[in-house]
């Protein structure tokens, strides 16, 4: 006559125990029941850290009929024990890896009873390798290739068809690896934060060559305002290494057609025999001073368009600054998260 204690697992989803009548007897009168069990349990995944996440996934032990004063469950090795004859015996092709096991004794209260229970602690490490050729890798190629984008001209319609190109290529590079991310727990994973961080940058970007271009074709339209030629053309273009430059007045000498009347005058009063000479002279004066107009007219028209141009070009390289500076930020941010976590 033999007695089985209802030792269950209290994660179990699913069972299967086969049929074996035998015992283990010694000669001191220990009975052994060493019957193998094929459970399938559940673990609580916490995947923030994917894809360095660690696991840590409970089996507990006990009784649900007897107290604590009829049963005491207890380990019968060591975690250190137990851990290596599971690493001897475990055998993973997927991405998971053993990393520990532990183990604790604890006696649960409930309704005025105790419990004995045993609760073993299963830590797994996730392999990170898969996700990091797949999914990191190229997104940090991505990023370096807009980020070298900047050395293109900003004026020119290649830069932003470029990286329309590049954020169009990224958006489906997500949209073919997203069955590669996890689709369990109830928080949203770091490697989809960098994912949007990576994305905006892009289109943000994008967004700062239409500005630039739009700043540069201002040169048709109207001259740079004193406020902003002092603050980006000599403090500006100074912080980005930039020639700076200095406020200039121009003025022009013109000759007035009063002027040209008077010396038609005191030429006729001086020589009066010379009037075709005179008008001549006095046509010849007109023709210069239209003439002298028209280059003052578009001396100006070109140096505000290259005020312009130099303003956007100062404002660029301020802007791929600050690019530089936000994703080195939010990389060694993010990049030292996931290495904190992996040494924990």
């Amino acid at each position: 006559m033999l007695w089985f204690p209802d030792i269950i697992i209290s994660e179990i989803m699913d069972g299967e125990t086969p049929d074996t009548p035998y015992v283990y007897l010694d000669n001191k009168g220990h009975v052994y029941d060493d019957r193998t069990r094929r459970v399938v349990t559940s673990c609580q995944l916490t995947i923030f850290y994917f894809p360095f996440d660690v696991q840590n996934c409970s089996l507990t032990f006990g009784s649900f009929l007897h107290t604590a004063s009829d049963i005491q469950i207890s380990a019968g090795l060591t975690s250190e024990e137990i851990l290596q004859g599971s690493r001897e015996v475990m055998y993973t092709v997927g991405e998971w890896k053993l990393a520990d096991i532990r183990h604790a004794q604890n006696v649960l209260d409930f309704e005025g009873s105790r419990y004995s229970e045993l609760k073993y602690y299963v830590i797994l490490r996730r392999r990170p390798i898969r996700y990091v050729v797949n999914l990191l890798v190229p997104s940090i190629f991505m990023v370096t290739v807009d980020l070298l984008s900047f050395l293109l001209p900003p004026q020119s319609v290649d830069r932003s068809s470029f990286k329309m190109t590049l954020i169009l290529g990224y958006t489906v590079f997500l949209l073919i690896m997203n069955d590669l991310l996890p689709v369990t727990g109830n928080t949203i994973p770091l490697i989809n934060v960098f994912f949007s961080i990576t994305l905006a940058l892009m289109v943000a970007s994008l967004l700062e060559t239409v500005l630039i271009t739009n700043i540069q074709s201002h040169g048709q339209y109207r001259a740079v305002p004193r406020w902003l030629r002092v603050l980006l053309l000599q403090y500006g273009a100074s912080l980005v290494c930039l020639p700076r430059q200095c406020e200039v007045i121009k003025v022009t000498v013109s000759l007035p057609q009063q002027t040209a009347k008077d010396l038609q005058l005191s030429s006729q009063k001086k020589d009066p025999s010379g009037s075709v000479q005179d008008s001549t002279l006095c046509e010849l004066l007109r023709d210069v001073s239209a003439i002298r107009r028209q280059v003052d007219a578009h001396t100006r028209g070109t140096d505000v368009n290259k005020e312009w141009h130099l303003l956007g070009l100062v404002l660029d390289r301020l802007l791929f600054g600050l690019y530089i500076l936000f994703i080195t930020v939010s990389f060694i941010t993010i990049g030292c998260i996931w290495t904190f976590n992996s040494e924990n």
